[in-house]
């Protein structure tokens, strides 16, 4: 990897549904769907790679051109603090991390075992949601449970987005030309998902989501931070079991659950546009709990520097990000409303000139943290 360029970027959609497709831009911009059952994960990695050294798409002319993989693996626990060549003992203990992320690590490893099965002799760099976060202090991370609940279960908070928050961190104090040493940053990464978190000297020290990435923001469809005594009510009312509850809060609440219609920010944006007022609840408690979060963190930092915005909403929503900011002028926050109105998936400064605090839009690039991880592990 000599040069930044992407030579193929995409991915496979409804894995295991009906309609799964591969989708991927050329390199003109152009974007190609490719349609194919998918049952499960190791037939679209599969796909990918034959698309990849297809004559019609390919970008190499055989699978002998691939030197590393880089795989995104979202839970780490706290054997993982950093990316790391994948051996099998690595694998081991990313199958015991399974129990604490068992929608995704599963599903992760699914792509190391097949790439060990057709590129049996390229090495492998797992690159850890979770790691950027092992520098936050105890009293940060642990939950006040009895203590041998974390000691037998290993129940705190790992938190997540970790690749995303360590690279705009890292990428906003490039962009503004200051070190990262001396710094308080707070990195919203907005999207379906989405987490805040407080980053001190280029080292995160706090962030929303804990055990499992629930916890924190309204999201689209995650609840985020709620009383445990209001779970426990609702399970008896509705006579849930642990399954049912998971799935009221994973997959039934946030957005969708107050606006009913979709978890869509856009669909939502223009509902509040309507003046639907379920949608304009709903908006108002998304900006609410984001701008919470942002105090929050400025009191754990002790001042805020610089306030990134990422994700597909912190990058795209002008709105989000006026509407987060409104308010936050006693912390010395002042956007450029009228050119801020103007910003979609840029890179670039949203605050005044007179602001004491920077407000930055970085666009997060994941995969290019996955591929620069991986190049330097092999070096």
């Amino acid at each position: 990897m000599d040069s930044k360029e992407v030579m193929a970027q995409g991915g496979i959609e409804r894995i295991g549904l009906q309609g799964s497709f591969l989708k991927f831009a050329l390199p003109n911009g152009e974007k190609v769907i490719l349609e194919r059952e998918i049952p499960e994960h190791t037939v679209g990695i599969e796909f990918v790679l034959e698309t990849l050294t297809g004559e019609k798409y390919g970008c190499i002319s055989s699978l002998d051109d691939i030197t590393a993989v880089g795989h995104r693996v979202v839970h780490g626990g706290e054997k993982f603090n950093s990316s790391v060549l994948i051996t099998q003992d690595v694998v081991d203990q990313m199958v015991q991390c399974s129990e604490l992320a068992p929608l995704h690590n599963p599903a992760n490893l699914k792509g190391i075992y097949t790439i060990s099965k057709l590129l049996p002799n390229v090495p492998q760099v797992g690159v850890f949601d979770t790691a950027f976060h092992q520098t936050m202090p105890d009293y940060a991370y642990m939950y006040p449970l009895p203590y041998e609940m974390y000691t037998k279960y290993g129940v705190r908070r790992y938190g997540f987005h970790g690749t995303s928050h360590r690279y705009v961190s890292a990428r906003a104090c490039e962009f503004l030309g200051v070190k990262p040493e001396g710094q308080r940053i707070i990195t919203c990464h907005i999207g379906n998902g989405g987490s805040i978190t407080a980053v001190k000297d280029g080292k995160s020290i706090d962030t929303s989501m804990g055990l499992t990435p629930v916890e924190g923001l309204m999201m689209g469809t995650r609840v985020g931070d709620i009383d445990a005594g209001a779970l426990t009510f609702i399970m008896e009312k509705e006579g849930l079991d642990a399954t049912g509850l998971s799935d009221l809060v994973n997959k039934k609440s946030g957005v969708l659950g107050i606006f009913e219609v979709s978890s869509d920010m856009r669909e939502l944006e223009d509902a509040v546009a309507r003046g639907e007022e379920r949608a304009q609840l709903a908006e108002n408690m998304y900006f609410y709990r984001i701008k919470k979060y942002i105090g929050a963190y400025a009191a754990a930092l002790g001042g805020v520097d610089i306030i990134v915005f990422t994700g597909g909403v912190g990058e795209n929503q002008a709105t989000c990000r006026a509407g987060v900011c409104q308010g936050l002028e006693y912390m010395g926050v002042k956007i450029d409303e009228p050119y801020n109105a103007t910003i979609r998936g840029k890179e670039t400064i949203i605050s005044t000139a007179d602001s004491k605090v920077k407000v930055v839009v970085i666009p997060t690039d994941e995969e290019f943290m996955i591929a620069s991880d991986t190049m330097t592990i092999l070096k």
